[in-house]
């Protein structure tokens, strides 16, 4: 059973069906639909992602004690390669634009990568964000991650052109404070 975790300025805890319209109403916002997608019908892909096997999905609330407190921002979710050979962590996050430039984002990836070494034994986590998204690279970068390379034609876009992705990791002993 996932828990409840606290950040800073966070709360990670696990998503229940209440939480989906709201969270398809994030996935809605332009910015967030123009990386995540889904379709016409969100509430279904949200559906579909709390579905997805082997990833665990945490929604992401406003903690930072300000009038947004307890306020559903987003969703981040992880999954772990289990081969002992090539054990590590994956995270995904979207966040309600309107939290952007807070610092709510860096806190709950800081959050969650702290989790996944303390708690699960990852000495290695990898984030994947479009190579084009500045500020998603600049969060994942303040938590401690670094650009591994360029993934060349990684994803399709909403447009069904390829775009590249980067990928980035970060070693247990790089996690910033």
């Amino acid at each position: 059973m996932p828990m409840t975790l606290r950040g800073a300025r966070v709360v990670l805890r696990p998503t229940v069906p209440s939480d989906v319209p709201s969270l398809a109403a994030i996935r809605a916002t332009p910015e967030v639909y123009a990386r995540w997608r889904g379709g016409e019908d969100l509430v279904a892909a949200v559906l579909e992602d709390l579905a997805e096997p082997g990833a665990e999905q945490l929604t992401i609330e406003d903690g930072d004690g300000d009038e947004d407190e307890g306020v559903v921002i987003g969703m981040i979710q992880w999954s772990a390669e289990a081969d002992p050979e090539y054990r590590h962590a994956s995270i995904d996050i979207y966040l309600d634009p309107a939290m952007h430039g807070r610092g709510l984002g860096t806190d709950a990836v800081r959050t969650l990568a702290r989790h996944l070494i303390a708690d699960h034994g990852h000495h290695r986590i990898v984030i994947d964000p479009a190579a084009d998204n500045a500020a998603a690279i600049r969060c994942y970068a303040k938590v401690g991650f670094r650009p591994v390379g360029v993934m060349r034609s990684y994803e399709r876009g909403a447009d069904g052109t390829w775009h590249d992705g980067l990928l980035m990791d970060l070693l247990a002993e790089e996690l910033t404070p």
